[in-house]
């Protein structure tokens, strides 16, 4: 049975049985303790925290997740997988222990004519939590188990929690006997590699708190109320409807070997650490094709970094396999082919996707080329000291700074004849893991109590009345300090208001959030910030100006309508900057992020390289042209997959509800989903002045923009300044520009020629620095500091000079010139100082500490630098004696 089938039979059962069908959210999750969504019940964690009310009573989805806790061990065995899909029925204060494990029975074992997978009872057992008395008895009554084959575990088996503060509960897992063949008789107990865990029956009904039930330690409270949450492994059970030994050979994941094999000539299954590469090749390639089209870029932190070191594990996997050739696009061909029944939108992004793998693979390629270099000096100065390892800490320097993996390091090194220190590697590398997670740790707030949101959502959601008027009557619902929930606030304080219905915007979809007031009879709250919590409750902080605030007051909201004027015009510019960017550089240029304000707006997108003056000119035009036309704005109010049937632009990584508001200006011209505030007609957004554009990622470009009334005042300054220029320069505005070029040219020559003679006149010391020689018992030294500010070319030049100066004598010439606090070096020794054993790159140990220096090189010439100019005198003396130690043997 195919995956897809898998999926669609899983899918229709629990249809079949009142379950909505809720499509996989995104891999990116807005969770402080998560990269990405690691299990299928993540993106319902609110529903089960009692945090928002579900939109269903029973759910089915079939979600994407990812985890990447140990990449490293990715391949070398058959069980480690980063992405993989999970099968999930949910339900929510509805059914509960008996109807989780009926459900799943029915599925796995019914027959498949009737649309079940057809298991063989006899191969199937389960096991309950050590005192889940009533799941042993269910699991005997539903499915005639023998009470042999259920078997009861301990917390760390049977007892599920995301690993971080939130929901949990005791679980139920069902196991596949695959035969004596994998392993020993006697349940999971016994061996769970021949009893696979294919289906966990998660019985939500605890909060676990920041120590873990699984080794022992208490929950922190119970569920409102008790929930059904269950995860069934498509990965696992397609491996054995397949009927093969395991994942890597199931049919979404052997087509990426079969393709590194025909582009490596080598095959599968013929070598035990060839197989290491192909297995780390297909998992990756398609958890890398799956995380850039939910919206990640490769970068060197966070989501981008986990990205960066998928794909770049591929390149070396390749390499080690004897493909040099770019291979990435080919992988990534694949995973689109074999995905793409599951999840349509990789076929359609997937230009974009295909844009982002193959430029970073070519930068991982230059950065291979770049790495070599360091990687050589490494090997040289290991080499010089007479040493055949290669020190932990550079191994560490290519990985953390090159993006070496380790594999590659010491493949590169037993070429060299030398070993890598792999413990001090090692060490550094936990050194830096504990560093991550202690900032991890920093980063949490976990979900330990929300009870005083829930008890404010049990009230009702905030009504958002911002979209029709600037002013609202409300009534205070709740006030909090310090996330304690109070009856008052006095004159001064500053704290958090939950009303019923509000006017004012909060922080969501890249704007941000609205100022205003909130008064009633003598009492006046300055708004300072609004933001969602659970998507359902607003949350204004405020600032009491007078008056005393008290729970259940009637209020009168205010937005600023000059704010909101302003915010209006940033967040329709927004959408029309992108539809331009769209336009110009065509539909990959994919919005993956914004901000706007009054006046002010910025907007990532995906795209390689920067734009040119002219293409900036144009988007800007494009901009503008569609605010003079005066475009309709329209919004529209439909579902997830109407959006879809529009054409809507989605952003990567945002959670939707069951309906969504389209925003379109100038119909299919802009069409998104969106929820903020906008203009009635795009005249109304004002001038567009872009102001910037840079590069903030890997394949990921940032614009800048004013609108509005800003975009006016950002004109008159760039106006004054072009007169005041011409001005200055005594030519017309339109002259400035070629101007200040010529000067520019000017300035350049002048510089140029004041170099020229500045390095003339350096060389001509190097007769008098010669004639300077001291003789150290039979060798010849020049050691001296030069003027200040010579640098890197110069003063090799000049150094070079003076032992040219030196001929066929023995010797030594080092040369030191401070600079803006620091101190430049260059050793360099003649060919006959080199015979008598004098090497340029030995003698800096000689003197390094004197000056706090760092540097080397090969025999005839080295350099560097210090920190410490006041210490050149006891460098020379330094040097001097280490000559003098070489002379006397």
């Amino acid at each position: 049975m195919q995956t897809h089938e898998i999926i669609k039979r899983f899918r229709a059962h629990f249809e079949r049985n009142g379950h909505t069908n809720v499509p996989s959210a995104s891999l990116l999750v807005d969770d402080p303790n998560l990269l990405f969504v690691n299990a299928g019940m993540v993106p319902f964690k609110p529903y089960f925290l009692g945090a928002a009310p579900p939109p269903w009573r029973r759910a089915v989805s079939i979600q994407k997740c990812v985890r990447t806790p140990d990449i490293d061990e990715v391949g070398k065995t058959t069980r480690h997988n980063t992405f993989f899909q999970m099968a999930g029925n949910f339900a929510f204060a509805d059914y509960f222990k008996e109807g989780a494990i009926r459900y799943a029975w029915d599925l796995i074992t019914g027959s498949v004519a009737d649309g079940g997978y057809g298991f063989d009872p006899e191969l199937l057992w389960a096991t309950v939590y050590h005192d889940d008395d009533e799941s042993f008895e269910l699991w005997r009554s539903i499915s005639g188990l023998p009470e042999a084959r259920i078997q009861r575990r301990g917390a760390e088996d049977n007892f599920w929690d995301m690993g971080v503060p939130g929901p949990c509960g005791p679980c139920s897992e069902i196991y596949v006997d695959r035969g004596p063949q994998y392993g020993r008789d006697g349940g999971p107990e016994a061996d769970e590699d021949r009893f696979l865990e294919i289906w966990n029956l998660v019985f939500m009904q605890d909060i676990r708190g920041e120590l873990p039930p699984k080794k022992g330690h208490p929950v922190i409270g119970r569920l409102p109320a008790t929930n059904i949450d269950t995860g069934m492994g498509v990965e696992r059970v397609a491996t054995l409807l397949q009927g093969v030994e395991n994942v890597y050979e199931t049919d979404l994941l052997r087509n990426v070997i079969t393709k590194a094999e025909e582009l490596s000539g080598r095959r599968y299954g013929a070598d035990k650490t060839d197989d290491v590469r192909f297995r780390v090749i297909a998992d990756h390639a398609r958890s890398g094709v799956m995380l850039i089209g939910d919206g990640v870029t490769p970068g060197n932190e966070s989501r981008g970094y986990v990205l960066r070191r998928l794909l770049r594990r591929i390149v070396r996997s390749a390499r080690l396999l004897g493909v040099h050739e770019p291979v990435l696009g080919e992988f990534a061909g694949v995973v689109r082919d074999e995905m793409g029944p599951s999840y349509p939108d990789l076929i359609t992004n997937f230009s974009r996707i295909d844009s982002v793998i193959r430029a970073e693979e070519d930068a991982f390629l230059t950065t291979l080329t770049s790495g070599s270099r360091i990687f050589d000096l490494a090997v040289d100065e290991t080499r010089q000291a007479g040493a055949d390892v290669l020190p932990g800490a550079k191994a560490f320097q290519l990985h953390d700074t090159y993006g070496f993996p380790i594999d590659l390091t010491l493949e590169m090194a037993s070429e060299q004849g030398l070993t890598v220190d792999e413990d001090g590697f090692r060490e550094l590398m936990a050194q830096q893991r504990q560093r991550a997670k202690t900032d991890a740790a920093k980063r949490k707030t976990g979900h330990g109590d929300r009870t005083v949101y829930r008890e404010l959502l049990d009230l009702g959601a905030t009504e958002f009345t911002g979209y029709e008027e600037l002013t609202t009557e409300a009534t205070v619902r709740g006030v909090l300090r310090d996330g304690e929930r109070v009856r008052t606030a006095a004159e001064g304080e500053i704290v958090d208001v939950v009303l019923d219905r509000t006017p004012l915007y909060a922080e969501s979809g890249g704007q941000d959030s609205d100022a205003g007031v909130i008064t009633a009879d003598s009492l006046d709250l300055e708004v300072l910030d609004v933001q969602k919590v659970a998507r359902k409750l607003w949350v204004h902080q405020v600032r009491v100006r007078g008056g005393e605030l008290v729970e259940g007051q009637r209020v009168l909201a205010q937005v600023d309508p000059e704010w909101r004027t302003g915010a209006r015009q940033g967040h329709s510019g927004t959408h029309v900057v992108h539809a331009a960017l769209r336009q110009v550089l065509g539909p990959n240029a994919l919005q993956s992020g914004s901000y706007n304000k009054p006046g002010y707006l910025r907007l990532d997108f995906a795209w390689q390289g920067g734009l040119s003056p002219a293409t900036r000119s144009e988007i800007e035009d494009v901009s503008n042209l569609a605010v003079r036309k005066d475009l309709p704005v329209r919004v529209v109010y439909t579902d997830l997959p109407g959006a879809r049937e529009l054409g809507a632009l989605a952003l990567f990584g945002e959670t939707y509800d069951e309906t969504v508001r389209v925003v379109e200006i100038g119909g299919p011209w802009s069409r998104e989903l969106c929820g903020g505030t906008h203009v009635e007609h795009s005249s109304q957004i004002g001038p567009v002045a872009l102001i910037g554009e840079s590069s903030i990622g890997s394949g990921v470009r940032r614009v800048e923009a004013y609108v509005g009334i800003e975009a006016f005042r950002y004109l008159a300054t760039e106006r004054a300044l072009v007169q005041n220029l011409a001005g200055m320069l005594k030519v017309p505005d339109a002259d400035v520009p070629a101007r200040v070029e010529a000067l520019v040219e000017r300035l350049r020559v002048a510089e140029k020629e004041l170099e020229r003679l500045r390095a003339k006149d350096l060389l001509s010391s190097a007769g008098d620095l010669a004639g300077g020689a001291v003789e150290v018992h039979g060798l010849v030294l020049v050691a001296t500091a030069v003027p200040d500010g010579v640098r890197g070319n110069d003063l090799r030049g000049l150094a070079g000079e003076v032992r040219d100066r030196l001929g066929d004598r023995p010797g030594v010439v080092a040369l030191f010139s401070t600079d803006s606090g620091k101190v430049n070096f260059v050793v360099a020794t003649t060919a006959a100082g080199r015979e008598r054993g004098l090497a340029a790159g030995k003698l800096v140990p000689a003197f390094a500490s004197a000056i706090e220096a760092r540097g080397g090189g090969k025999p005839d010439l080295a350099q560097g630098g210090g920190s410490r100019p006041n210490g050149v005198p006891d460098a020379i003396a330094g040097l001097r004696a280490e000559l003098a130690r070489v002379a006397q043997g």
